[in-house]
């Protein structure tokens, strides 16, 4: 538990950094007066979530072969694997960008944006999307020192990208009077900074990037593409599921997107601590499975789980009370403000089950299930979230898809954790076999 809490406090403060300062940048833009541009936002972070997924995915990869590597005591393996990692980001972040920015206008048709709104959440990604690059490499530098158990500096990556975002942002957005624009451009900077920070600590700090060996790379690629092409799969499910909601959402207006962005942006702050989490006890039970300490794996499980359930009860009764504040912070009013105030009295219940399916999914990842990782995930995405939310929708509005993406989470979320356990008991069991 000690562990499992060093870990999670020091990735939940970079995280919470970045979010905090997402969610201040997306209150400057609502602050103009026009819920088009905070509806535009939405619209674009929503195109950009889905390329930030897949290096994220990837990322987890490389933290789980990274952390075997170590856990083995095989530190010239970790180099190498580290370094092929990164090429192999490279290379994802450059296709990705390549297949999104020409069809961005269609992609934000398909969710729902219209007119001008549409052309400005374009313009938005057309400045944004090209800094995945950034992104992705800084991310996998993060992801090795976690492998490392360097959680300090595993923070820094997102903790002085978040700090970059805080002092420009008003800068840009009012000094320079760019609004949305000044907006995606600090997101360039600070995704620069991601990379800086993280290569000074794997590469510099750690010496834990290894130039790709010829002999190896193949070998060395489909050790992290065994993972990452599971986990990849199961991330991009996330923003899929989002996608549709924010298409369902679109049909009442504006002022729904609108409160959907904002949403959106409370979300990851409320509850960054289990991305955290997640990211976290991935490097933990990697290298227990590295040692053979399958006891510790399963123990890991369990005290996460118990973290989870402490934490969103605790996070809930906080919404609950300031959802009045969070409407005045964003200067909500109207459909806008009833939506975000819905939100905070019972939408944290998803959390409940949301922050149990992460942990699920960790471990599958880290423990040679990812298959299973990507069906709960799409399972989630898909029959969870698909006629839960149109129907939820067709009943009570965007309220009543709220209430539906809290049933679809707590039926994936359940089986997820339930068979997390079948896994960690079928691991220690194996260990006890003659």
């Amino acid at each position: 538990m000690r562990h499992v809490l060093s870990m999670t406090a020091a990735g939940s403060i970079g995280l919470i950094a970045v979010f905090v300062v997402d969610l201040l940048s997306l209150i400057y833009i609502s602050r103009l007066g026009e819920p088009k541009l905070t509806a535009a936002v939405g619209f674009g972070t929503q195109v950009q979530f889905f390329a930030t997924s897949l290096h994220i995915g990837l990322a987890i990869a490389i933290g789980a072969v990274v952390s075997r590597a170590l856990g083995a005591g095989k530190r010239d393996r970790a180099r190498r694997l580290a370094g092929a990692s990164l090429v192999l980001g490279a290379v994802l972040s450059a296709a990705t960008v390549a297949v999104l920015w020409p069809l961005r206008h269609s992609i934000l048709a398909l969710l729902g944006a219209q007119g001008e709104t549409r052309d400005i959440a374009a313009t938005f990604l057309s400045i944004t999307l090209p800094a995945n690059l950034f992104f992705s490499l800084g991310m996998s530098l993060s992801a090795i020192l976690r492998a490392a158990g360097d959680a300090r500096r595993s923070m820094y990556v997102t903790l002085f990208g978040g700090v970059t975002t805080a002092i420009l942002d008003p800068i840009f957005i009012f000094g320079f009077g760019l609004g949305v624009e000044g907006a995606a451009i600090v997101i360039v900077l600070s995704r620069l900074v991601f990379l800086i920070v993280g290569w000074r600590g794997a590469a510099r700090a750690h010496d834990l990037v290894g130039a790709p060996s010829r002999t190896t790379f193949g070998a060395d690629l489909g050790a992290i593409l065994a993972i990452a092409g599971p986990a990849v799969l199961t991330n991009i499910a996330t923003p899929v599921g989002q996608g549709f909601a924010m298409r369902v959402f679109s049909g009442f207006g504006e002022p729904a997107v609108a409160a959907f962005a904002m949403i959106d942006r409370i979300v990851p702050v409320a509850f960054g601590v289990l991305f955290a989490l997640s990211g976290s006890v991935g490097p933990i039970m990697g290298q227990n499975l590295g040692a053979k300490l399958f006891d510790r794996v399963q123990r890991t499980l369990t005290d996460c789980l118990i973290v989870v359930a402490i934490y969103v009860v605790i996070i809930w009764l906080v919404l609950w009370a300031a959802g009045p504040a969070i409407v005045w912070l964003f200067g909500a009013q109207g459909e806008a403000a009833r939506i975000v105030l819905f939100f905070c009295a019972v939408g944290a219940l998803t959390w409940l089950f949301l922050g149990g399916l992460f942990v699920a999914n960790a471990a599958f990842n880290n423990l040679g299930f990812p298959l299973l990782s990507t069906a709960f995930n799409w399972g989630r995405a898909t029959l969870g979230t698909i006629p839960f939310v149109t129907l939820g929708a067709q009943i009570g509005g965007p309220e009543g898809g709220l209430v539906g993406m809290i049933a679809g989470a707590a039926l994936f979320g359940t089986g997820a954790m339930t068979t997390a356990y079948f896994v960690t008991r079928r691991l220690a069991k194996t260990k006890a076999a003659p």
